[in-house]
């Protein structure tokens, strides 16, 4: 009995023992398995036709699927998918740095790019150094079939109003013409902010023209003098494709280069009024002038032109613009009848056409 109660007393302190071993700190848990290494799927994969060209975007992951950071380049492999078919190779695998931005031009065969619109998917997979992936990314849709025609004849003519372009029409095509603007001049230095600070011109801008209510047409008035602009246009079709409206978009044009140089008057002061005054307690007999103000943004003010009969126009007003839309002429006989004219000239010199004359009788005392 004595050797049994020793047993059991053996045991029981074997057990605790155990016990307060596997709760102590420092002691490993059960093994984890190993990271598998696999770089997070692409989730921003974006792409788009002009032509027979797909330009495809998206953003490298920096992490794989066990939250640990990525190391070294990643193979991407690019596929495209016809209907439910399989995803055939869409270019030679890109080895790029993890949360790089990812970028692949694709060029469409032959096959793709005749025949009515039909959706074509890409993908972009990730695959680490044992060839493995996490899956494919989202797709990117576009459109497949014959696109659009090229823009040909694309023209451009600077004018007070804007930038008048032109290009060669299609008879019968109902394609919208894209005009993508680039600026050339952009500016050096951050300007000076302040109420009157016009907002910065943005670099890129596009502006989508109706070929059926301007056809080989468009006027662009959201220009600044004195930049140099890029302009390139393509043919854009809007298809239905699986319910959903994506455009079809032409190859681009050439670009053309335009500089912008205000070589335009002022508009022509309107609504010239000449009243006489006649000499009144000690005041001095003149003639009052006033018209309508000139909206131009670079306007410099104002030149005021005189004659008697059928005498050449004289200059009356100072050497420099008059700033508000007024002139007072003291330099009047009474009995003498005089034609006035104005014109509005600009920060550049260039002077606008004389206004309508007005005329006006300084009447005897």
């Amino acid at each position: 009995m004595k050797s049994t109660h020793n047993l059991q007393r053996f045991a029981l302190a074997a057990a605790l023992a155990a016990t307060v071993g596997l709760a102590g700190c420092g002691t490993p848990g059960a093994p984890m398995p190993p990271s598998l290494n696999l770089p997070d799927r692409v989730l921003d994969l974006a792409a788009t036709r002009a032509g027979n060209q797909v330009a495809l975007t998206w953003t490298m992951p920096r992490k794989n699927t066990d939250k640990l950071l990525l190391k070294g380049n990643v193979a991407a492999r690019l596929c495209r998918q016809e209907a439910s078919g399989p995803c055939a190779p869409a270019g030679s695998d890109l080895f790029l740095a993890p949360g790089a931005n990812g970028a692949f031009t694709a060029t469409l065969p032959a096959a793709l790019t005749a025949g009515p619109p039909r959706p074509l998917r890409y993908f972009v997979e990730l695959r680490n150094r044992n060839g493995r992936s996490a899956g494919l990314s989202n797709a990117a849709l576009v459109v497949a079939g014959q696109a659009p025609a090229p823009v040909a004849g694309l023209a451009a003519e600077v004018r007070k109003a804007g930038v008048a372009l032109r290009w060669t029409p299609e008879a019968g095509d109902a394609s919208a013409v894209r005009l993508h603007r680039k600026l050339l001049t952009p500016p050096t230095a951050k300007p000076k902010a302040g109420l009157l600070t016009p907002a910065p011109e943005p670099i890129e801008q596009n502006l989508l023209v109706d070929s059926a209510s301007h056809p080989g047409r468009a006027l662009d008035k959201n220009i600044r003098f004195g930049q140099i602009y890029e302009y390139r246009a393509q043919r854009v079709a809007r298809v239905v494709v699986e319910g959903k409206t994506v455009e079809l978009a032409g190859e681009a044009s050439a670009p053309l280069r335009v500089e912008v140089r205000d070589i335009f008057p002022p508009d022509t002061p309107a609504n010239l009024a000449a009243v006489a005054a006649l000499a009144q307690n000690g005041a001095e007999t003149a003639i009052d002038l006033s018209w309508q103000p000139v909206a131009d943004a670079d306007l410099a003010g104002y030149v005021v032109y005189r004659r008697e009969g059928d005498a050449a126009w004289q200059r009356i007003s100072p050497a420099q613009p008059l700033v508000s839309p007024d002139y007072h002429d003291a330099h009047v006989e009474a009995g003498h009848s005089y034609r006035y004219a104005v014109s509005a000239i600009d920060q550049g010199g260039h002077e606008s056409p004389r206004s309508v004359e007005a005329r006006e009788t300084v009447p005897n005392p």
